[in-house]
């Protein structure tokens, strides 16, 4: 399967009017995010102290009457609160140089009633009438959430699927599809690496058939044609809040790269807030049947949704674990800007689009000033500068994940292979990449667990594997890969999984293995051994006092231990009956042979 930049990307939902105001009027803009981009990512990849982020998606930062920004009275225009053009020009500059890509929301499906288009088009004898949808009557249809699509004006209706204020662009008329074909290669040009496209499945009607119509899949086939020719690595994702189901046609016959997976979003929070993951496992099923490999965006909660932290409950460590796993499952997470500060914020989304809490001085260190939105409650114990100093927060856990996941190739363009677990509150998988793996098992529960792990099949290489706690950075053993890419009943090395935590180890095959020559070959004997008892030999003179290490078919570490000169000998009494790998270490050289217990 082909994957692309943005499945190697984590990406950060920034509002620019909260994310920091540079020139003290209270409001969030270009240059204040320049300010905090080092927070982001200081362009270091040697460095672990700023978040990881490697991409970035710009709410809507076009001119609009509205805090939001979601109704546009200019597509070519930067909205003023935030800077000038040449501001947010500098912004790019700024966030490229420090290998961040850079997406912008683009709201292609409506406009506001204050853009001289709308305004023109009022007028039923102006070139403009046929930019939008006007009707001499009401016909009466609602949306699905049984609110008014028709709007009186000036003794017509026009059609506006979410208000008044918001009147639908009527893409069946060819000179408004050309210029938003137009706007899109403007901020193409402009240096942008993609957009988010806003309520997309809503964007051309049949009648009262108001989403996912025929007509809406050929236009997304024309916009791909239209960003891909500007920039054949550009990337789109959009916004279809549906059903699984409901999302797949829009990522299939060139439409868009990405959606956004509603139903996995929600499953990872029912697993969290249950102590369940069925849910995840279910719904990854489904996923691995559906989407073209990798190509989803993943998430557990955005700008129009209560925060994390309020929908689990005030719970740090269930924050944490939610983490864990969308930032370890395929697909391409985005991160909402301050969830990795608890962050609080329900009902009305001016309470979800609060400033950003750098500090516990006056404002959260936001402004100099009062911010233009109320802050959140609880900014004096979480922001960034109080949560930095802490190892053990929810911003530090963040860091370290988002930090293993850019490391780690396995976890950006790995495939899925589910993982069974012995024990039911565990949620078990495979990242394969390549020669290495990644086992994540999250333990949902809320007792410690033992479990012990099978992987049936993979197109993971047979052979035996080092085990490292990417976590802990702590080494975990060896274990063996079967013909069929799997291992059974691996519990692995260590004390468990506590309540609510993610074991996250990589798999990487053994190194230095040496099978030339007699650099390091070693004898076994006897082998099939029936008492129990064997000896190891090296047979080069020039090699002494090996490390030993024995590890059973399953994974469990049996013996570990150093060689007395050339030879070493084996009580395997109480191992059982099975096959075992052992693997002597001289100087960085090692070999492997397999015994075989009776």
């Amino acid at each position: 399967y082909e994957t692309y930049w943005w499945n190697d990307a984590v990406f950060y939902e920034l509002f620019v009017r909260s994310f920091y105001d540079s020139d003290g009027d209270g409001i969030g803009d270009f240059q204040g995010a320049i300010e905090k981009l080092d927070y982001l990512n200081d362009g270091d990849p040697t460095t672990t102290t700023d978040l990881g982020i490697t991409a970035l998606w710009l709410m809507p930062m076009m001119a609009s009457p509205s805090y939001h920004g979601y109704d546009i009275t200019d597509y070519y225009a930067t909205e003023p609160d935030y800077g000038t053009m040449a501001d947010f020009e500098a912004f790019l500059e700024a966030a490229h140089a420090r290998g961040i890509k850079v997406i912008i929301d683009l709201v292609l499906n409506h406009s506001s009633t204050q853009h001289p288009w709308f305004e023109q088009s009022t007028n039923p004898t102006s070139d403009f009438r046929d930019w939008y949808v006007w009707s001499d009557d009401d016909p009466g249809y609602t949306n699905s959430w049984n609110g008014n699509v028709w709007h009186y004006s000036g003794g017509d209706y026009y059609y506006g699927l979410f208000w008044g204020g918001m009147p639908d662009l009527n893409y069946t008329h060819q000179p408004l599809k050309e210029e938003m074909f137009n706007v899109i290669n403007f901020w193409l040009d402009k240096g942008v690496d993609g957009f988010r496209l806003d309520a997309i499945k809503y964007l051309i009607e049949d009648g009262a058939i108001l989403e996912d119509t025929p007509a809406t899949f050929d236009l997304l086939e024309e916009i791909n044609n239209v960003y891909t020719s500007n920039n054949a690595e550009a990337f789109t994702i959009g916004e279809v809040w549906s059903n699984t189901s409901s999302i797949i046609p829009y990522v299939q016959n060139d439409r868009l790269d990405a959606c956004f997976d509603f139903d996995l979003a929600g499953s990872i929070l029912n697993a969290v807030n249950s102590g369940n993951p069925y849910s995840v496992r279910q719904q990854m099923t489904g996923i691995q049947a559906s989407y073209p490999a990798l190509q989803y965006g993943t998430f557990l909660t955005n700008h129009d949704m209560d925060r994390l932290y309020n929908q689990l409950g005030s719970n740090t460590d269930k924050v944490k674990l939610g983490a864990s796993i969308y930032l370890t499952l395929p697909g391409v997470p985005f991160v909402y800007y301050g969830e990795e500060l608890n962050m609080t914020g329900t009902g009305d989304h001016l309470n979800i689009r609060r400033p950003m809490q750098w500090s516990d001085a006056a404002n959260a260190g936001f402004s100099t000033v009062t911010p233009w939105n109320g802050l959140g409650s609880n900014y004096t114990n979480n922001n960034v500068a109080t949560m930095e100093a802490d190892e053990n927060s929810l911003l530090n856990h963040y860091k370290k994940l988002i930090h293993i996941r850019n490391e780690e190739a396995a976890l950006r363009r790995g495939n899925y292979w589910e993982v069974e677990s012995s024990v039911n509150s565990v949620l078990s998988f495979a990242r394969v990449y390549e020669n290495e793996a990644i086992i994540v098992a999250s333990n949902v529960g809320t007792s410690a667990v033992t479990t012990a792990l099978t992987l049936d099949t993979s197109d993971l290489p047979a052979g035996v594997y080092d085990v490292m706690d990417l976590y802990g950075d702590q080494t975990m053993g060896m274990i063996s890969i079967n013909e069929d890419g799997g291992f059974m009943d691996w519990v692995p090395a260590g004390a468990g999984i506590p309540s609510r935590a993610t074991a996250i180890m990589l798999l990487a095959p053994t190194l230095n293995v040496i099978n030339q020559g007699e650099a390091l070959s070693f004898q076994v004997f006897p082998n099939p051994t029936t008492d129990g008892e064997t000896q190891i030999r090296l047979e080069n003179p020039l090699f002494q006092n090996g490390a030993v290490t024995v590890v059973a078919a399953n994974g469990a570490l049996m013996y570990e231990g150093m060689m007395r000169g050339a030879s070493l000998i084996l009580d395997a009494k109480h191992w059982g009956a099975g096959v075992y790998f052992v693997q002597v270490e001289v100087d960085g050289y090692r070999g492997m042979e397999r015994l075989v217990v009776l």
